[in-house]
């Protein structure tokens, strides 16, 4: 401990004579935060959307104003003649265009046949066309409801419906896509900064000849490796806190599980991205070499193959065998079930145990390449 102790000290006060380095590790999690939570979002409003009114009725018109009253729609463009469709969308004047045919209103009073609607969706991002889809489908269908009542009512009847479907979403009603990104984002903010500031740390030692000296003295190579990593734990530590402050602040995610198990499930992935960090320096001869394996290593598994967007479940069998190599998607998991669940620890537990496993396999892989270099000296 006292020898470990003595790195530590050395590499706090290395860390803070190096201010360019210090503002990278506070500068870059707030710059990703603040870009990923706004700039990554899937929920899909403000739908441009262009007419095309052939019937020219007060149904139709009716209709048309019940979308553009929702936040979903918007009405941008008023179409005049056929040829403006196509055009509409080739130039994304409009994301979709609604036709009303000519007798749209007759049809749908007389109640005798369905009246049929053209809606038409520039399909190019195909998630966001079926979402739209899906949205256009639930507004025909309230529409829809509203004039059955009032046909019924003229005749004397009342609308009956035999089955009610009462959805509730559980853990984020709202549906924020920002609810489900943060703890997904946090996980790979400290993934990046620990793996790469704790691999520089030690291949700055190689580069100015000083790991010589701390070879030749009697600290061991796994209590170089620890004191080297400590400093970055603390900050990254640090880090975490900060990103779950802002994280309130901006865009409303609350910690509804217990902060002690959100304490200790940090502490042990911060242990293992500093571990891959420590590998990762063991393995390279100079920064540059440092950085884009860090990198790489880092942040785009944690960014495909975590599921911080994409779904791990939907992947063929031998990704999702391959997702395991990142412990971002174990810490994902464990961070989903805390922050916006509230479970306890027996729903993630397992989790935990992989990435102390990740931790102590990356620290004997480093401590033998350690050993094997200074052989070769």
């Amino acid at each position: 401990m006292h020898r470990m102790k003595a790195i530590f000290k050395k590499e706090m006060k290395q860390l803070y004579r190096d201010k360019r380095m210090l503002f990278v590790i506070f500068f870059f999690p707030a710059l990703m935060l603040v870009m990923f939570g706004y700039a990554v979002n899937f929920d899909v409003t403000n739908i441009r959307l262009a007419v095309y009114d052939l019937d020219k009725s007060t149904v139709s018109r009716d209709f048309i104003n019940s979308l553009s009253a929702t936040s979903y729609f918007s009405i941008v463009k008023i179409i005049e003649r056929d040829s403006e469709i196509k055009e509409t969308l080739d130039k994304k004047d409009a994301q979709a265009v609604l036709v009303i045919p000519t007798g749209f209103s007759k049809i749908l009073i007389a109640a005798k046949e369905p009246a049929k609607l053209q809606f038409l969706t520039d399909g190019v991002d195909g998630n966001t066309a079926m979402i739209i889809q899906n949205y256009m489908n639930a507004a025909s269908l309230s529409f829809n409801q509203k004039i059955q009542a009032e046909v019924l009512a003229d005749k004397g009847m009342k609308l009956f419906v035999p089955l009610n479907l009462n959805t509730t979403f559980w853990f984020n009603p709202d549906l924020k896509t920002t609810s489900f990104l943060i703890p997904g984002l946090i996980a790979i903010i400290l993934i990046v900064t620990s793996v790469v500031t704790v691999s520089l740390s030690i291949v700055r030692e190689k580069e100015r000849g000083t790991i010589e000296q701390i070879n030749v003295s009697s600290i061991k190579t796994i209590e170089l490796l620890l004191g080297k990593s400590f400093p970055y734990l603390i900050i990254a530590f640090l880090n975490a806190i900060f990103i779950l402050i802002a994280g309130y602040i901006l865009f409303g995610v609350e910690v509804k599980g217990n902060f002690l198990l959100l304490f200790i499930s940090t502490i042990i992935f911060l242990f293992a991205c500093t571990s891959m960090g420590i590998m990762i320096s063991s393995i390279s001869d100079s920064q540059q070499i440092s950085f884009s394996l860090a990198t790489f290593a880092s942040l785009l598994p944690s960014l495909i193959l975590s599921g911080f967007v994409f779904p791990i479940e939907s992947m063929p069998y031998i990704i999702r065998v391959l997702t395991n190599i990142t412990p971002t998607k174990f810490f994902i998991s464990t961070l989903r079930a805390i922050i916006l669940k509230g479970v306890g620890l027996q729903v993630f537990y397992m989790d935990l145990v992989y990435l102390l496993i990740f931790a102590f396999a990356m620290l004997f892989l480093a401590s033998v390449i350690n050993k094997r270099n200074l052989q070769t000296v």
